[in-house]
């Protein structure tokens, strides 16, 4: 249960991970909003659970800012706002540097990756803080990924834009922490999400790619317990894989001996 939440918003709410915070934090008691760019999905969740279902573009700095208006507006004051919406697109002709996408094939995925991954999460704070500081508090949860911390191979712009999240909400946390703005980020490794290939409600926990479920698929309700876990314990860093952090410590210990390691990794991915 987490302390002084009433109003939750939650984005990417309609699938995998927004869609199992949705859950959890209904049963916990918190009205919620499912913010989605696939408002049907949105909309299932909300008539799921009895709450509000609204469209969202999360790359769109004016669909956030009307987004919490119309939430303040006609419910009351965002509590917590969980920014979850995230993509991932593969690198193309095995470079780090394509535009292209590989395994979803997108015209520039860089950009893309930057809109959403980062910037979204910019946009709610450039929206909320200001609100939050007025009223002495609140909590903005950032869910980025174990390759913010490490790095998720075969995908290089979801790792540089994964990296940046972690470290805007680092500086979120360092700046608006006095003035009661409470932060956690969230960086799981592998989750069962069509992120990974596998579907909502699917039984099967078989997926991944690049190496990512080498440490177990989690399913997204499992996440979700985490992260509610986390945010009532007041933690920055949520590692749904605990083992993240014994692999961060070693990276920052020998980081050439870590891209080494992740090279021979790498290359023993690559003759699957």
């Amino acid at each position: 249960m987490i302390s002084g939440a009433n109003i939750a918003v939650v984005t990417g709410g309609g699938h995998g991970i927004g869609r199992a915070l949705c859950r959890r934090l209904h049963r916990d008691g918190v009205k919620v909003v499912v913010a989605d760019l696939d408002l049907r999905s949105a909309e299932s969740v909300a008539a799921e659970i009895g709450c509000t279902a609204i469209r969202v573009d999360v790359a769109d700095e004016s669909d956030i800012t009307a987004l919490v208006e119309r939430v303040e507006n006609e419910n009351g004051n965002i509590d917590l706002f969980i920014s979850n919406a995230g993509v991932g697109f593969g690198d193309a002709d095995d470079s780090a540097a394509s535009a292209r996408g590989g395994m979803h094939d997108i015209e520039d995925r860089w950009e893309a990756c930057w809109q959403v991954n980062v910037m979204a999460h910019v946009y709610a704070a450039r929206a909320l803080v200001p609100r939050m500081i007025n009223r002495g508090g609140g909590y903005l949860v950032n869910v980025a990924s174990a390759a913010g911390l490490l790095a998720q191979i075969g995908d290089a712009a979801y790792t540089v834009t994964k990296h940046a999240a972690v470290g805007f909400a680092e500086s979120l946390a360092i700046t608006h922490g006095d003035a009661g703005i409470r932060v956690s980020v969230v960086c799981p490794q592998a989750v069962a999400t069509r992120m990974i290939g596998i579907e909502d409600d699917s039984d099967s926990m078989e997926g991944g790619f690049g190496g990512n479920e080498v440490d177990g698929i989690l399913s997204a309700d499992e996440v979700a317990d985490c992260v509610v876990n986390g945010v009532a314990a007041g933690r920055f860093l949520i590692l749904p894989h605990p083992q993240v952090s014994d692999y961060v410590q070693r990276k920052a210990a020998d980081h050439d001996r870590w891209i080494g390691g992740m090279r021979k990794f790498r290359r023993r991915l690559a003759t699957r």
